[in-house]
């Protein structure tokens, strides 16, 4: 079974996903990473070039792919939530688990980010940053509900730290997903 990661930008999908793939010997595959490569663009380019629907669909494509493998830690984007076919690939072969924590920390971890300021275009141009992350959780906050297994605010976390309450709760809920190469299913 894959471990998925859902949730806003900033949640830290992509810094948890590279933990937890570290911890359990797995694949990680990025989608936002994904489509970027499949595009040969930034996703900020994107959008700006060929717009929001243009994107929306190679992502789908990414996710179509990713949810055919076996025991990776999918890190996705904010967005993957807005089409329920995407939901419905991921939680096929998959462990939602949906990263969470309130605007304003979501906000500052994208300031601390000069990468992902760069990659990404604005969902609501023309309001500020809190506003705009308000307005988008509002949004998607039933998607997210809808799509998940379990929700973690990662407020005050590391990745290292989300990466490890993530094993235990899979534990909790099928004890066999969280084996890696070379793992036994009674570990911890």
């Amino acid at each position: 079974m894959n471990i998925v990661l859902i949730g806003p930008r900033g949640s830290g999908k992509t810094a948890v996903g590279r933990a937890l793939a570290a911890r359990l010997n797995r694949p990680l595959i990025d989608t936002d990473d994904e489509v970027e490569r499949k595009a040969g663009k930034s996703i900020r380019d994107i959008f700006e070039q060929d717009g929001e629907e243009r994107f929306r669909g190679i992502e789908t494509e990414v996710v179509r792919e990713a949810a055919r493998s076996e025991g990776a830690v999918i890190a996705t984007g904010g967005g993957i939530v807005l089409r329920s076919e995407n939901v419905e690939a991921l939680r096929r072969n998959g462990f939602v688990v949906h990263l969470d924590a309130p605007p304003e920390i979501l906000v500052r971890r994208l300031q601390e980010d000069a990468s992902t300021r760069s990659r990404r275009p604005a969902l609501i141009p023309g309001i500020d940053e809190i506003e705009e992350m308000r307005k988008v959780l509002e949004a998607r906050a039933p998607l997210y509900a809808a799509a998940r297994h379990v929700l973690l605010d990662v407020s005050c976390a590391s990745p290292d730290e989300i990466a490890e309450t993530i094993i235990s709760r899979i534990k909790k809920f099928e004890p066999h997903t969280v084996s890696g190469a070379g793992a036994s299913d009674s570990d911890g």
